[in-house]
């Protein structure tokens, strides 16, 4: 509401204005308002209470139901209907804040927002109120906690906000600009500019956001960009109130007369879609407020400041008949709001008054309000009904009093003996780990026993669990365990040997001989690496992921694209997630679903790894599904751009995986509940058999996606817990089809290998001689004879064996809305032609396209790895040739495999954890064009995240538009690390050391300086990097890093995000520019990304010679360029720019590349000299760099 043109008395509320209430009341003040009110000596009230006598409300109508007083004689700013709740809040000129709850106006709460300011505009979100005063936005619960205080400088007169979305604000006032607000930084992320004088009115549809101004111009702006797309002058006074509905903005104001502003009866209404003015309303009251009611038609509520209430139609003529009176306690209205259920009215007066106007006697003022949550009330001191025909009461129902007497239900000590419980024995891990320190043991927990509690069992029973999986890792007993010996090398959990040069000489080609990227295990929770692999080889994921791009700075849709790009660019080198990983560990669902392992388990393998992976594929759909709903705008990263929003339908995972259910509940008196759900995946239920009947996979998977099981569930008409019987019903396909086989004890692998060799003996029997006979044939003449049509259909002994899965399976949704599945093979191909499901509506043939399998290794631990059919256009795109063949992926390793080896599985030690069927043609569709979401503005100017950063501190200059990097550009790059865990080693029997596990690294500074043009090495990013989990060395001496420059509380550097760098550094990878630095390849290493070999310039490898030492960034600057650098400690600009320097020396020496010979002498003498010095720069009083030496300039010559 915008006051200017108004009684100008109404700026500032004397103290006298209240002396009148104290003793005698206003005239118009209804005394019922203030039954039982207590007045303090100012004339305050400390207690309002609703009016007590009952009032008749005519339906359809509205007629005022309720009045309160919030603060006598104090004036109400602002009414807020809370969108979450049945409540209404209201705030008063004094900056007191008042709720109230449902439509008898109860007071919820009350508490003070503002000591001096009024409170100007009030918005309820779901966990708190925002609050807007002059120069302050104030986050509190609405039991009054504060939850943010976030003060904007003093000379801001805010009047008005704006939530864009769930996180994001807008603020405006009498100021030239705009701010943009995230909630959950709370921090000012953009500043639009705007006219003077200001804005005090937003609004907001689909298409453009609305602000009024005080001249009496209302503008629309883009959502993105916002830019004013168009301008309506709707008054020559001021603006006073607007609203918009569909294509139609309403408003009024004041205009200009002779003796000043004057409140103007005509309406000005503006038609959206041909942007242009229709023909003005005129109303019969003064119009101070308005806003639109849609209930049967567009009603607009005109509201007078005296009280005069008129609705109308936009279009139409007004009707002196449709109007009321409100009958304010003060002589104006101050404020005015409509619930979202458009049941209620809303006005505030000048005398603190709050009137409820309602068109129904039991009004809800939203359509979907959650429970309001109430103080606890006192106990009463009464006993509750205690019915004995429930089993399940708790007797504790009924206090006991405290006495001394003998209970009834004491015995007598005569009768009864005490008989301790004997203490269980030690766990026989604990004893076997234990490691003694004087009297006192240690050992691991072995996580055997839940946590706080232990169970007394005086007898052993039988082992529930997977006692098939739970080898002992006892050397003792290893012998009468025949399984263990069962593994197949490439199945077995590899390992990396780490030597003095870390992973430079470890022979990665050893393990893969395609051209693949395998997936590092040594990172924390890199138990998934399986699962990225099988998602990335699915085309439509790989494509839709790399087109996904947001604002959110732990977003695993955006790091699974990253390291997606990686695995693309790769050509055979191993690849690592890092940073997805990182992004992992932050979020609290992965941590509460258990899937973040501790070091030791991971290591040891004590976490069950086949439920966990199963935990872990749910997970990952179900965020990826979350995280692609909220579609960012893929033009800059961190620009001005809004953000679009879609369904769960709408989203790409929710489009490959979601499936919806039609879940039916009939309870046994006949009462049946019917709701809809969707899944993204189904796990599988086996049958209550033991007597080996065969089951086909397609029966199973069935009987698990139509589930029918009884339950205890709440029951609507008999209004208690009733026994039910539950069942499900798919209502469409999805496209592709996930299965958790939840194989986690022996029951269920007893079936798993029951129905395994009953299909091998029906086999056999269709088979009948001819397996015999193909056995007899060596792989080299099967292949050959692989055309032949009874070979085709006539497998080997070998390949028949631990065999239930099928390649392919037939699903179809009847026209009683039942599913019919059957294993599909190729034998129905040939018969029926491959396109023959196609053609049958409503049928699908899903082909198996990954296994993911736990390996059962007690000597490791064990393992997950995966078989994965490799498509067509991944083999193009590495090896330019069109097939499809399946692949065994553990880790780093790679190796082809025989299709009949994803689907046999020995549950001694090869158990099936998870199953991909994908439907044929799936790719022909999605789109699969990648557009890289990635663009010039992330490297333009941003705002740093450290609170003390100011300009005096920035150490580098952003990239103009002028000097954006083309391809082939050099551009400086140096990178400094902090230390997250230490190295474990240990120490062999000959005295040297052998690395376990690295250690692990996180990148604290990145450097970017310009490579050429008249800025040169001049930096353009010099970016300190946020983290959230804790260093354990800083390396100071090494890195330049001190503590606190991390912290956003207390660091002076520009702080970033790690993604915020990360997209930088990969526009300019993909742009095709040149890094120049010393040492590059362990600098991309740990920041995680993949950087083709022609675009790197290392120093390093430059003024190396074979079977050499590798020399330091210090000594060449000291021998080749005069220069002493990295003193005391280390600086990236310095690194960087002694690095391009000496890449310039580069191609002076070599002529560009041009002599090899002659600059093969500058190694040899460097060489030469290096030895001499011990690789030592000399102090400044020893000798001189060799650049003015004889020596030197003989070799110059040469």
């Amino acid at each position: 509401m915008n006051f200017e043109g108004l009684d100008p008395g109404l700026a500032e509320y004397a103290p006298t204005m209240h002396s009148a209430l104290d003793p005698v009341l206003d005239a118009h003040l209804n005394p019922s308002l203030l039954q039982n009110v207590e007045l303090d000596p100012e004339g305050v009230a400390l207690e309002a209470l609703p009016v007590q006598e009952s009032v008749h409300i005519m339906e359809g109508v509205y007629s005022e139901l309720h009045s309160v007083v919030a603060e006598v004689g104090v004036p109400v700013t602002v009414s807020h209907f809370d969108l979450h709740e049945e409540m209404l809040w209201v705030g008063s000129h004094g900056g007191h804040a008042t709720s109230f709850f449902g439509p008898a106006l109860e007071r919820y709460s009350s508490f003070q927002v503002n000591g001096s300011d009024d409170i100007r505009q009030i918005q309820s979100l779901e966990s708190g109120i925002l609050f807007l005063t002059k120069n302050n936005l104030k986050y509190m619960a609405r039991g009054g906690l504060i939850i943010f205080d976030y003060l904007l400088d003093e000379s801001e007169d805010m009047h008005s906000l704006l939530l864009t979305d769930s996180s994001t604000l807008l603020v405006g006032g009498l100021q030239n600009h705009i701010l943009e607000i995230d909630l959950t930084t709370v921090q000012e992320t953009q500043k639009y500019a705007v006219e003077i004088p200001g804005v005090t009115i937003m609004r907001q549809t689909n298409r453009f956001f609305f602000c009024g101004h005080t001249s009496g111009k209302v503008c629309l702006r883009d959502l993105r960009s916002f830019k004013v797309e168009h301008e309506f002058d709707a008054f020559s006074g001021s603006l006073s109130d607007f609203d918009v509905h569909g294509n139609l903005l309403a408003a009024c104001g004041f205009s200009s007369r002779l003796t000043g502003l004057a409140c103007d009866r005509f309406l000005k209404v503006y038609d959206l879609r041909m942007m242009r003015a229709i023909t003005p309303l005129q109303v019969h009251v003064d119009p101070a407020f308005l806003r639109f009611i849609p209930t049967y038609t567009s009603r607009l509520a005109i509201i007078s400041q005296s009280g005069q209430c008129q609705f109308c139609e936009p279009t139409g003529l007004a009707n002196p008949a449709d109007i009321f009176h409100v009958n304010p306690v003060g002589p104006l209205l101050m404020t005015f709001d409509v619930s979202a259920s458009k049941q209620a009215l809303a006005f505030g007066d000048s005398e603190g008054c709050v009137h409820l106007w309602t068109d129904s006697p039991e009004p809800s003022f939203n359509p979907y309000s959650r429970e309001t949550e109430f103080a606890l009330p006192c106990l009463v001191d009464s006993l509750p009904p205690l019915d004995w025909s429930q089993d399940l009461l708790p007797l504790s129902l009924i206090p006991v009093p405290l006495t001394t007497d003998a209970l009834l239900s004491d015995w007598p000590a005569a009768n009864s003996a005490p008989a301790p419980r004997r203490a269980p024995p030690v766990d026989a891990e604990i004893l076997r780990t234990m490691k003694k320190v004087g009297f006192i043991g240690y050992a691991p927990n072995p996580r055997t026993r839940l946590r706080n509690q232990i169970p007394y069992r005086l007898k052993e029973l039988d082992n529930e669990f997977d006692s098939f999986s739970q080898v002992t890792e006892s050397p003792i007993g290893r012998e009468e365990e025949p399984h263990l010996h069962m593994v197949s090398k490439k199945y077995r959990k590899v390992t990396i040997k780490y030597s003095k040069l870390g992973l430079e000489d470890f022979d990665f080609k050893h393990y893969n001989k395609t051209l693949f990227a395998g997936l590092e295990p040594h990172i924390p929770n890199a138990y998934c690496n399986c699962m990225i692999q099988v998602l990335y080889f699915l085309e439509p994921v790989r494509c839709l992921i790399q087109n996904h791009l947001c604002q959110k700075e732990f977003c695993l849709a955006c790091e699974l694209g990253f390291l997606f790009h990686m695995l693309d660019l790769s050509r055979g080198d191993p690849c690592q997630g890092s940073n997805f990983l990182r992004a992992f560990r932050t979020i609290p669902e992965a941590s509460a679903l258990g899937l973040i392992l501790a070091d030791s388990d991971e290591a040891s393998g004590k976490g069950n790894l086949a439920r966990l992976i199963q935990r872990w594929n749910r997970f990952i759909l179900t965020q990826l599904h979350q995280d692609m709903q909220e579609l960012e705008v893929p033009q800059a990263y961190r620009g001005a751009g809004g953000s679009s929003f879609c369904s769960s339908g709408d989203s790409v995972i929710g489009q490959l995986f979601s499936c919806e259910m039609e879940n039916c509940s009939l309870c046994r008196c006949g009462s049946e509940t019917v709701r809809t759900s969707s899944t993204l995946l189904f796990t599988l239920s086996y049958p209550e058999d033991k007597t080996g009947k065969n089951y086909d996979f397609a029966h199973v998977l069935k009987r698990s996606i139509c589930l029918e099981q009884n339950t205890q569930a709440w029951c609507d008409n008999c209004e208690k817990y009733q026994p039910t019987i539950q069942t499900r019903n798919i209502r469409h396909l999805p496209d592709i089809l996930v299965i958790n086989c939840e194989v986690n004890s022996s029951k269920e692998a007893d079936f798993w290998r029951i129905q395994a060799e009953v299909a091998f003996k029906m086999a056999v029997k269709k088979y009948g001689g001819e397996i015999s006979k193909n056995k007899e044939f060596a792989l080299t003449d099967r292949k050959e004879l692989r055309s032949s049509e009874s070979l085709l259909l006539c497998p080997s002994i070998e390949e028949l064996k631990n065999v239930w899965l099928p390649f392919s399976i037939r699903m179809k949704i009847t026209k009683n809305k039942g599913l019919d599945v059957c294993n599909w093979t190729h034998g129905d191909d040939v018969q029926w032609g491959p396109a023959r499901a196609e053609e049958e509506r409503g049928v699908c043939v899903y082909d198996l396209m990954a296994t993911v399998v736990h390996i059962l290794d007690s000597r490791t631990g064990g393992s997950l790895v995966a078989h994965i059919k490799v498509g067509e256009t991944y083999h193009q795109r590495k090896e330019g040739v069109t097939h499809q063949q399946w692949y065994l992926f553990n880790d780093f390793l790679i190796e082809p495999i025989d299709k009949h080896e994803a689907v046999q599985f020995d549950m001694n030690w090869k158990v099936p954890a998870i199953l991909y069927y994908v439907k044929r043609n799936l790719n022909s569709r999605y789109n699969l064009n990648i557009k890289n979401p990635i663009e010039a503005s992330v490297l333009l100017a941003e705002a740093s995240l450290a609170r003390k950063q100011r300009k005096t501190h920035t150490t580098f200059i952003p990239l103009m538009l002028s000097e954006m990097p083309q391809i082939g550009d050099l551009v400086g790059l140096d990178a400094e690390f902090v230390t997250l865990n230490e190295e474990e080693a240990e120490l062999r029997s000959d005295g040297t050391k052998s690395t376990i596990k690295p250690s692990q690294m996180s990148v604290a500074r990145i450097t970017c300086v310009r490579g050429q043009g008249p800025n040169e090495g001049i930096p353009f990013i010099d970016d300190y990097i946020s983290t959230q989990e804790q260093v354990v060395d800083y390396l100071t001496q090494y890195s330049g890093i001190k503590p606190g420059d991390l912290d956003a509380k207390i660091s002076s550097k520009h702080l970033t995000t790690l993604k915020s760098t990360y997209l930088k550094l990969r526009f300019l990878i993909d742009i095709g520019v040149k890094f120049v630095g010393h040492g590059l390849q362990k600098d991309f290493r740990v920041i995680n990304l993949m950087v083709p070999k022609d675009q790197v310039l290392d120093t390093v490898y430059l003024f190396h010679m074979p079977r050499k030492r590798m020399i330091s960034l210090r000594f060449l600057a000291w021998y080749f360029l005069d220069l002493k650098i990295q003193g005391e400690t280390h600086d990236s600009i310095e690194d960087a720019r002694t690095a391009l320097q000496l890449y310039r020396k580069y191609l002076e020496l070599s002529k560009n590349g041009t002599e090899p010979e002659s600059f093969h002498k500058v190694l040899k003498a460097l060489y030469e000299k290096g030895r001499k010095m011990d690789w030592k720069v000399p102090e400044p009083e020893s000798q001189t760099s060799p650049k003015n030496a004889a020596v030197f300039s003989s070799v110059l010559a040469l």
